[in-house]
């Protein structure tokens, strides 16, 4: 009868927290469940605690619409074995203030996604080149103060790089792209999408070098011509996906080396796109057939 009330008195939280709970039981929970059973008590908000100094991923888009600033340094404060780190749902607030410690501490870091943090400054890319030597992924979308320095920073410390998204940053022009693509050989993905500043140049320097490309965003990119996309073609075997939406000067000349490998490209044939302009206009579809 005492062995049964004994076993009765267990809690969660005898278990042994590191070696059982962290490892067994709290990674399989999503962030936005841990920060509320944070919340339960004084002994659960040191257990999730222990857990978050230890957790190799943390993605804010899993917590809901905002966190607290307060929250986010809490939260990482003892992490030194970050190896993904994304600021989504923190990116109106946080500043060089909140990230730099995080990214001083956390050496180990693969992945990290800056995209929207209209607050941050080329500080903390400056701090991510020379604290993340082996970054392989980085998103910098809509980051308007990436500028040619600290990319070339990143640039000179982090030659593993693999993707890097570069989406409406528009200080930089092609002497920074170039610069990237010589030092960053192994680049699979890159977008420097919705820049005027990027010509033939910047697109014909990331063929001859980064060989192993396999997505490249152009979007919106209005100086480039057929002649990068030719280039794109000769020299970047694995290439898969290709986007060129709004490029007015880029046209089917060029494009179609790449659809003869089925590349996937986000501009429709001229044959295609007549067909679906036909059809809304007519709207007799149903009646059309057309081989194409």
């Amino acid at each position: 009868m005492d062995e049964d009330a004994e076993v009765r008195k267990c809690h969660l939280l005898d278990l042994p927290w590191e070696d059982v709970l962290v490892q067994h039981i709290l990674c399989y929970l999503p962030l936005r469940h841990l920060v509320s059973l944070q919340r339960v008590s004084k002994q659960f908000h040191s257990l999730i605690q222990v857990y978050l100094a230890k957790c190799r991923t943390f993605d804010l888009s899993q917590i809901g619409p905002c966190i607290p600033k307060e929250a986010f340094c809490s939260m990482l404060k003892d992490n030194k074995v970050l190896q993904t780190l994304s600021l989504q749902n923190c990116s109106d607030w946080v500043t060089d203030k909140e990230l730099l410690p995080v990214i001083s501490q956390n050496q180990h870091l693969l992945r990290v996604d800056m995209k929207g943090c209209v607050r941050l400054t080329r500080h903390s890319l400056v701090a991510v080149s020379l604290s993340c030597r082996h970054l392989q992924h980085l998103g910098l979308a809509h980051c308007e103060w990436v500028d040619s320095l600290s990319l070339r920073s990143l640039a000179d410390h982090c030659g593993g790089l693999q993707s890097i998204d570069l989406t409406a940053c528009r200080q930089l022009k092609d002497d920074a792209i170039c610069y990237l693509a010589k030092k960053c050989h192994e680049l699979r993905s890159l977008s420097v999408a919705v820049n005027a500043n990027v010509t033939d140049e910047s697109v014909e320097e990331v063929a001859k070098n980064c060989r192993g490309l396999e997505q490249l965003d152009l979007t919106g990119c209005l100086r480039v011509r057929n002649q990068s996309i030719r280039t794109v073609a000769e020299y970047c075997p694995k290439l898969q996906s290709l986007k060129v939406n709004h490029c007015h000067n880029v046209t089917e000349s060029s494009l179609d080396l790449l659809r003869k490998r089925n590349v996937e490209i986000d501009v429709e044939p001229p044959l295609q796109r007549a067909l679906v302009l036909l059809q809304d206009v007519v709207g007799f579809a149903p009646f059309i057939n057309l081989q194409i």
